[in-house]
């Protein structure tokens, strides 16, 4: 694989010396960056970095191997993202529930009527799994061409075995089709079939007794979640699947907290959970519970502009000390996108995160939910050659303030341009 040298950066951002699992709290508002840098990426990895000014002597170490040389004049180099929450595995769209939304109707009100997920579920029961890799794999590199480099993808629009199955084969094919780092989690507790309806509990049993121990027998995934909220899965039903989710090594991540105080926060610090997600409602018991536990506390703006609902309290969890993760919730219903950068932008004008913090979000603190913090997120030697440059911009606060531009340039993905 060829060396790649990018030169003249004027800035090289979130660098570290010896990586870190997260980030939090206040820390979040400082972000160490390098004016006027190199970057060496070598074997797929991060080689070396460092100030022009030893530009010479780290070009004469490579000796005579082939280098190629990229000027990165006015221009800003980053980690990819590490965008920790999608389901970007379905198939078709769902743009007349948009409609839907745009006449009135709540995103229960769509479920209740056959729409939202269990219309999902539908289209993927009718679609063959090479029809599902085909449509996936444009989306996974889209989001590649878009500054992704690491990315998890759940199941959760199966429903039954087969499909559920399906769905995580279309994973593990894209793990090994596409330069993506990608991690595959069981979400077969994502919505109640409607021939299930009034019978919760013989679902949650079929989740327990049949799927998890399939998805074990093949290592389909790596991660089990739920979604534990108001309308659909109980505390109760998501304590049972964690448990024996863990049982068979898949380790938690939950849909918490995102239509009401659900107690999916609790349940999700319990099991030590690897984050907790969407959490439009958070108060002081769940803040508190947070603090102190291995769970990240992960914002899914793109859901909760898309749906009109109202936004997680980060400045009020960051002030507490937790860190903040956000990422896109690439799906059909709720977040129709995967792009980052926007992502990003939101997390400023939403949510009214510093571009620094909105930084430590979509890299490491991503990467952490991913147990990827050893080789993403930034950008530290001996990680994984995956960074994207911009085009000339001022600096790091024009990232996020700049919305609606293309301001990505060049894609590295472990090592390999995209």
């Amino acid at each position: 694989m060829k060396n790649i040298a990018i030169i003249h950066i004027k800035t090289l951002v979130q660098v570290e010396q010896v990586a870190r699992t997260w980030v939090a709290g206040a820390d979040m508002a400082n972000v160490d960056c390098i004016n006027a840098a190199y970057l060496i990426l070598k074997d797929s990895l991060i080689h070396d970095f460092g100030k022009m000014t030893e530009w010479e002597n780290a070009y004469k170490l490579l000796g005579n191997q082939e280098v190629e040389i990229i000027d990165a004049t006015g221009k800003l180099v980053y980690p990819t993202f590490a965008d920790s929450h999608t389901h970007l595995v379905y198939a078709g769209s769902r743009e007349i529930e948009y409609m839907d939304k745009i006449r009135g109707l709540s995103y229960e009100e769509i479920a209740k009527r056959g729409g939202g997920i269990l219309n999902s579920a539908k289209r993927l029961h009718e679609a063959s799994e090479q029809q599902l890799f085909d449509e996936s794999v444009e989306r996974v590199y889209e989001i590649m061409r878009m500054g992704t480099g690491a990315v998890e993808i759940k199941s959760g629009y199966g429903l039954n075995t087969a499909d559920e199955l399906k769905m995580l084969r279309v994973i593990r094919r894209l793990k090994g089709e596409t330069l993506i780092t990608i991690k595959s989690t069981f979400l077969g507790a994502h919505a109640l079939p409607l021939e299930y309806k009034g019978k919760q509990e013989e679902y949650v049993d079929m989740v327990i007794n049949e799927m998890i121990p399939l998805v074990a027998s093949e290592e389909l995934a790596d991660y089990v979640d739920v979604f534990c909220d108001k309308g659909f899965f109980t505390p109760f039903d998501t304590e049972r699947i964690l448990m024996a989710g863990l049982k068979y090594g898949l380790k938690p991540k939950i849909h918490a907290n995102e239509l009401d105080f659900s107690g999916g926060v609790q349940v999700g610090v319990k099991y030590d959970a690897l984050s907790v997600d969407h959490l439009e409602f958070i108060g002081d018991d769940e803040i508190k519970t947070l603090l102190n536990s291995k769970t990240m506390p992960t914002v899914l703006p793109g859901a909760a502009f898309f749906l009109g609902m109202q936004y997680s309290p980060v400045r009020k969890m960051m002030q507490a000390g937790l860190p903040i993760a956000l990422a896109s919730d690439f799906n059909p219903g709720s977040s129709p996108s995967g792009n980052m950068h926007l992502i990003s932008a939101m997390g400023s004008i939403l949510y009214k995160m510093l571009p620094q913090e909105v930084i430590h979000a979509t890299t490491i603190n991503g990467a952490y939910t991913m147990e990827l913090s050893h080789s993403h997120g930034s950008i530290c030697k001996g990680k994984a050659a995956s960074v994207f440059i911009t085009k000339p911009i001022p600096g790091i606060e024009f990232f996020p303030y700049a919305y609606g531009s293309n301001l990505i340039d060049t894609v590295f993905v472990n090592g390999v341009r995209v």
